[in-house]
């Protein structure tokens, strides 16, 4: 099992990495169409759709995509995606909702999906080290809460959502956020870009970044403890599903992105 772990992890990193730095625009973004594809079948599959919808629900989630890249409403998806992760899912997970409604489903997931695969897609016009940077905030955070919560947990975070998780890890994942913030930082300051007058915000936004991923991982430990699965497919050997692994992506980058690229929209509705 540890082998065809790291074997997959090998390959999904080196393709990934090939495709943000190597590909042009429109083939990263037919390429990452692949992971909403992917995904959507299975939030259809925990979700207990019907094969007639399953098929329909993934052709929606794409159609979706495309029409939110031809009129440019990237911005929107990013408002609603903020909606869900910082009100709607807490409150799923604090009253404990089932969420058995198949239209509420079925707009769950869009929003779940399609805003990640519009957050790669417009991070990257910005630069393939921009997605990778924000990428490394969810991943350290993972791994460090990981590494402390064995190591160091005693405390259960959510033990009836996930039981793993502990508060431990989650301030292990903090220090190791905010640590890794701060060496990008030292290493891009230089005569035209002041580190320091982006320290607070940076760190800010860290520190919301990795809320959110916690968030996002128990949302999605919630819909599968629901619909009583392990993990949410078998498509990556060792690693289970699609949604397993962009748990946490789909509730940090779509945000990272209205903070970063559409703050003016952001300031003017608040």
């Amino acid at each position: 099992m540890l082998r065809e772990r790291i074997i997959t992890a090998i390959l999904l990193i080196g393709g990934f990495l090939a495709a943000l730095f190597w590909l042009p625009a429109p083939a990263w973004a037919i390429f990452v169409l692949v992971p909403l594809a992917v995904g959507a079948w299975e939030w259809a599959k925990l979700s207990h759709f019907s094969a007639p919808l399953k098929y329909g629900f993934v052709l929606l989630n794409l159609a979706t995509a495309g029409v939110v890249h031809q009129f440019d409403w990237m911005s929107s998806a990013y408002l609603a995606s903020a909606v869900l992760w910082l009100t709607l899912v807490p409150m799923t997970l604090a009253f404990g909702w089932q969420l058995k409604s198949i239209a509420i489903r079925v707009l769950l997931g869009m929003v779940v999906l399609v805003p990640l695969w519009a957050a790669l897609v417009d991070l990257r016009t910005h630069g393939a080290m921009l997605v990778l940077l924000l990428m490394g905030v969810v991943w350290i955070a993972d791994s460090a809460a990981y590494f402390t919560g064995r190591k160091f947990g005693k405390h259960k975070l959510a033990p009836t959502i996930s039981p793993g998780k502990t508060w431990e890890g989650a301030f292990g994942a903090l220090i190791a956020v905010l640590v890794y913030l701060l060496i990008v930082l030292l290493v891009m300051h230089s005569a035209t870009f002041d580190a320091q007058a982006w320290l607070l915000p940076v760190l800010l936004l860290g520190g919301l970044m990795l809320y959110l991923s916690i968030i996002g991982d128990l949302f999605e430990s919630w819909i599968k403890r629901i619909a009583g699965a392990k993990d949410s497919g078998n498509v990556l050997p060792g690693h289970g599903g699609v949604l397993d692994r962009i748990d946490a992506l789909t509730s940090t980058l779509p945000i990272a992105a209205l903070v970063l690229l559409h703050g003016d929209m952001l300031r003017a509705w608040l």
